[in-house]
């Protein structure tokens, strides 16, 4: 392995990401809240770091392999993760302890958008600012690793879509070189928040929660400059802007790269892919579900309220944004249970959504459905097809090896947070929450995080570095076989 080639890497991203923090400084300067001392302080130590990092391995530049690809990847989420709670712990107001600056850091970056931070609108604009950013720059990075990175480690949900269904995405031949794939998808996600920030601006939000919430709505995050998060606008059309441009950015990226490379829009390539169906579906049912049964219950006083209510609150839990209008957790009947589950199905492969990726649950449906007719027709030899074209037994197999694996660090993190003390139903929906890197959770951690004990909180920051990482490429680093040389 090569080691000093990896910690000149790690160098170079410290050195670079130490420069974020002159954004946030900025932001103290212009509105003088007095809160650019840590960042100025972080900005220095992180590139005296980078430096300390890089110079004596700056020669090394060997070619990497896949096995150093993969520290190479958990290195940056750990590291940058751990850097970025620097400011926090330097700040002193809000005042918070070494657990709670990690779990908000790592948080943010892994776009899960669980905080432990209360009183946000008293918050120093330069901190809020931070928060959001970390969750834009996590976004980005979630997008690079899933559609650029872990391809070529031969893993994750994109290798799969990419290498095994013919379609719109494979039939585009995205850049082959991921400096220039990382680039292209770099504008279409900067285009997309720039987009976003306008629509908020003109529908009443200030320039400064106009470009705070374009980074969460596009990275799919949920962290909010208020403490009642969306539901502190209280406007229909913020509500509307916030459900389209979560949908387009739980959509596959290199979608959106298909779609807009030829010189124009094409649609088409939206809707001959079988991912993009299965996700609008989805929406579409748990929308009407939520719709009728607050309808039902007149949990509104108006039609249109619940309408845009159950629309909001469906799109939000459902793509792992966790952005709140109300309180979904005090929803009638199986609601607040039914939402929480279809954040683990979470957006497409590709996008800034968590949870496991509608592509992988479509596979798993349709291998079900294969199993049944099979006990029917013992004899008859099926195949799964999507898009048309039968898949291999590999890819199947290598589904169902996720979910099995996804199952088994739900269910001990699960356990680990019982064993703290936490109850059974917050215990469950916090390892939803984290693992599915979706934000709020029911019971104690229905609002935030701050109640939870600082055990609990240092297992759900593994929880959200699984999620985020897509099992495999953490759950393989604990494996003796990948020391071996």
């Amino acid at each position: 392995m090569q080691f000093r080639s990896i910690i000149r890497i790690v160098g170079l991203l410290l050195a670079l990401f130490s420069v974020s923090m002159l954004a946030p400084a900025l932001v103290a300067l212009i509105y003088r809240d007095g809160a650019g001392v840590p960042f100025v302080t972080t900005f220095f130590v992180l590139l005296i770091c980078g430096a300390f990092f890089w110079l004596p391995n700056r020669r090394h530049k060997h070619e990497l392999k896949a096995r150093d690809g993969f520290l190479i990847v958990v290195l940056f989420w750990t590291v940058i993760g751990s850097a970025g709670a620097l400011p926090f712990l330097i700040s002193d107001y809000p005042n918070v302890s070494i657990t709670d600056a990690f779990f908000e850091s790592f948080s943010a970056l892994t776009t899960t958008g669980a905080t432990v931070i209360v009183g946000l609108d008293e918050l120093p604009k330069a901190i809020l600012f931070y928060r959001q950013l970390l969750q834009w720059f996590g976004g980005m990075g979630i997008i690079v690793l899933a559609v650029a990175i872990l391809p070529v480690l031969g893993i994750g949900g994109m290798q799969l879509y990419r290498a095994e269904i013919p379609g719109p995405v494979k039939d585009s031949k995205m850049t082959p070189r991921i400096a220039e794939t990382a680039k292209a998808l770099w504008y279409i996600y900067l285009s997309l928040t720039i987009a976003c920030a306008a629509a908020f601006w003109v529908a009443g939000m200030t320039p400064f929660d106009a470009i705070a919430h374009s980074f969460s709505t596009i990275a799919i995050g949920g962290f909010s400059t208020h403490d009642a998060s969306m539901g502190y606008f209280d406007s229909h059309a913020i509500n509307m802007i916030t459900v389209v441009f979560l949908l387009i950015s739980a959509c596959n990226y290199s979608l959106h790269f298909a779609a807009f490379s030829s010189g124009g829009v094409h649609p088409k390539y939206y809707w001959k892919d079988p991912e993009f169906r299965a996700f609008l579906f989805i929406q579409l049912v748990l929308f009407l579900v939520c719709f009728l049964i607050l309808l039902e219950h007149h949990s509104y006083q108006s039609f249109y309220d619940a309408f845009d209510q159950a629309l909001f609150q469906s799109v939000s839990i459902s793509t792992t944004a966790g952005f709140t209008t109300t309180g979904f957790s005090e929803w009638p009947l199986f609601l607040p249970v039914l939402l929480l589950f279809s954040s683990f199905i979470g957006g497409c492969a590709g996008s800034t959504g968590g949870g496991m990726k509608v592509i992988r649950i479509l596979l798993l449906t349709l291998q079900g459905a294969r199993e049944m007719k099979r006990l029917v027709h013992p004899r008859a030899v099926y195949t799964i097809k999507v898009g048309g074209t039968a898949l291999s037994q590999r890819v199947v197999d290598a589904v169902w090896g996720f979910f099995s694996a996804y199952a088994l660090v739900f269910v001990v993190c699960m356990l680990a947070l019982i064993a703290t003390g936490m109850d059974e139903l917050s215990a469950f929906s916090a390892v939803a929450a984290t693992l599915n890197n979706l934000g709020p959770g029911l019971g104690e951690v229905a609002v935030h995080f701050g109640e939870v004990n600082d055990s609990a909180k240092w297992i759900l920051i593994v929880s959200m570095l699984f999620g985020r990482l897509e099992i495999f490429t953490l759950l393989i680093l604990l494996t003796p076989a990948f020391w071996r040389s």
